[in-house]
């Protein structure tokens, strides 16, 4: 089973207002995000709230998602990555940890990530666009337990350069992977990203 544990716990303090509920290709930057995952081939889904967790909470309502509160979100987002993993049950053999405030990211490149990772033979899987890692992360739940002891400074980060040898560098189109929202200008960008791509499909109709 493999696992998704999206995080939307954040403050939102440079967005000026909880970006997760800003609207987004009809829906809400969260929705629409969780909306990618669940229309992938991951098996379940988790999303860790926090900051306004109960209105984040009530937009995710209808969806079969579980919710998991991070009462520490202040402390930043490697407690909101332990409480997804906390929740995780034993039958989860890999993790998919997806930014919240990521919503370019689609589910033909969550479905390219699964499948490159049950072919290589590396436990870390990072997409990879011009020169740069990016979001989101997938890695074997063996390392679970590491990563609720470790990497208190760092974050995911650790784990990376913990375990060099086994990363995989998965190669994508799309600068997606590289692009989260943290400013006003970043959701523009990020509009303008879904704009685009609308217009590509129209095109080929």
């Amino acid at each position: 089973m493999i696992c998704a544990v999206v995080l939307a716990a954040g403050l939102s303090r440079r967005m000026g207002t909880q970006k997760l509920l800003l609207p987004f290709a009809g829906k809400t930057v969260v929705a629409h995000i969780v909306d990618q995952i669940i229309a992938s081939t991951v098996d379940d889904v988790h999303v860790v709230v926090g900051h306004e967790g109960g209105q984040v909470s009530r937009e995710l309502s209808d969806r079969p998602v579980s919710v998991v509160t991070n009462p520490d979100y202040k402390s930043g987002m490697l407690s909101s990555v332990r409480c997804g993993l906390t929740a995780l049950g034993q039958q989860c053999r890999a993790v998919l940890v997806v930014l919240g405030d990521q919503p370019s990211i689609t589910s033909k490149l969550i479905d390219q990530m699964l499948e490159s990772f049950t072919t290589t033979e590396k436990q870390i899987l990072v997409p990879f666009y011009n020169g740069r890692r990016g979001h989101p992360v997938l890695f074997s739940a063996g390392y679970r337990d590491e990563i609720l002891t470790h990497y208190d400074d760092v974050g995911l980060r650790g784990l990376l350069h913990a375990h060099p040898d086994e990363v995989f560098e998965l190669r994508v189109p799309s600068s997606a992977v590289l692009l989260d929202m943290d400013c006003p200008e970043d959701y523009r960008r990020q509009l303008a990203l879904i704009e685009e791509e609308n217009a590509r499909k129209e095109n080929y109709r």
